[in-house]
């Protein structure tokens, strides 16, 4: 266990980031399942700039890579695209 008064500090510090890129993470992770649930386009297309701005909110923070949050933002484009194709 740290001994210095900085070091608690930063292990307290660690802990509130862990917890809140657990949280961001699992919630856009949610998002994008909600998304891919989706079978109308236009309800899709909707919900779509919103679950990119998460994405690239995690890319920015850094609890992403920004090539992960550019390949799952690249995916959903084409899901919903298809959605419009088909009809």
């Amino acid at each position: 266990m740290a001994n210095h008064k900085a070091t608690k500090k930063d292990v307290r510090q660690a802990e509130k980031r862990r917890d809140r890129n657990r949280y961001n993470g699992k919630t856009t992770r949610n998002a994008i399942r909600d998304l891919k649930a989706i079978k109308g386009q236009k309800e899709a297309g909707e919900q779509l700039p919103e679950v990119a701005s998460m994405i690239d909110k995690l890319a920015k923070q850094g609890v992403i890579h920004k090539n992960k949050a550019a390949n799952l933002k690249s995916k959903l484009a084409k899901k919903v695209n298809a959605l419009a194709a088909a009809k």
